[in-house]
């Protein structure tokens, strides 16, 4: 979950949502290039730093994963939003990129994404130590709920560095592809479990030790709030700032680059250029 408070479930704002179409998208999993015109590929990546720093032959793994994406998943327009193709296409892109070596596979378990046009305000119900009921307004960025639908907020190019919506949500996505979230989602079997687990242990008692204590961090402060946050967190790292990630958590940021298939790192493109 990317918020602004904290964990709440959407509801009344979720009856504005409506389908939008996706007249260029071929719905057969060999789709072509062409079906989505070049110039609206173009004009969409170059709006995405976050592709910016991946080899030619993961771009093309990732449009790929992009078209079967757009034409299984069903979008959805929350409070009067329209969705643009180029809108689709761009949440697309950043979706996929968690999925880059496991596929479409990892988004097995839902369909829906639900979009609005900036954050949006929920109510739940909180009690207190004394059994006490409230009600609380929280205002979210984006949630993922275990089983769709996935709801971010439309974030155009020039937010805040390092954070991105998307991918912060779709890699809780991933994560509860083996249960709730909790920063451990399903590894693929050449990876160590008990490596993935020291390597984020130590980065987040680090991280939460540094947040307690009023210290600069690299990732932003709401990863000290539960492990799932961490690694959402750190994925968004790993693609939109990849060598602070690698410079300050570089166990994590190897294990993040075995589970998504890629290493974005400036390192890697300068010794992958001719």
């Amino acid at each position: 979950m990317r918020d602004l408070d904290d964990h709440p479930r959407p509801g009344n704002e979720l009856n504005a949502m409506f389908a939008a179409l996706r007249r260029w998208l071929s719905r057969t999993p060999d789709a072509r290039d062409d079906d989505i015109p070049a110039a609206l590929w173009a004009r969409v990546e170059a709006g995405l730093p976050c592709l910016h720093g991946l080899p030619a032959e993961t771009r093309a793994r990732l449009r790929d994963l992009a078209r079967r994406f757009l034409a299984e998943k069903e979008f959805h327009g929350a409070r009067g939003m329209v969705l643009s193709d180029e809108i689709m296409l761009s949440i697309a892109l950043q979706a996929c990129l968690p999925i880059l070596r496991v596929g479409l596979e990892g988004y097995r378990h839902w369909v829906g994404i639900v979009v609005y046009p900036g954050d949006f305000v929920v109510d739940r119900e909180v009690m207190d130590e004394d059994g006490v009921v409230h009600n609380d307004h929280h205002t979210l960025l984006g949630e993922a709920w275990d089983g769709g639908p996935v709801i971010v907020s439309w974030a155009p190019a020039g937010g805040p560095a390092g954070v991105n919506v998307v991918i912060h949500e779709f890699a809780h996505t991933l994560d509860m592809l083996n249960g709730a979230a909790d920063g451990f989602p399903p590894l693929p079997a050449d990876m160590n479990r008990h490596a993935w687990a020291q390597a984020f242990e130590a980065a987040y008692e680090d991280l939460c030790a540094r947040v307690d204590h009023g210290m600069p961090t690299v990732l932003d402060p709401y990863a000290s709030e539960h492990p799932a946050e961490f690694f959402a967190v750190a994925s968004e790292a790993f693609f939109e700032r990849p060598d602070a990630l690698r410079d300050t958590y570089p166990a994590v940021y190897a294990q993040l680059g075995a589970l998504f298939g890629v290493d974005p790192s400036s390192s890697s493109v300068a010794s992958t250029t001719p």
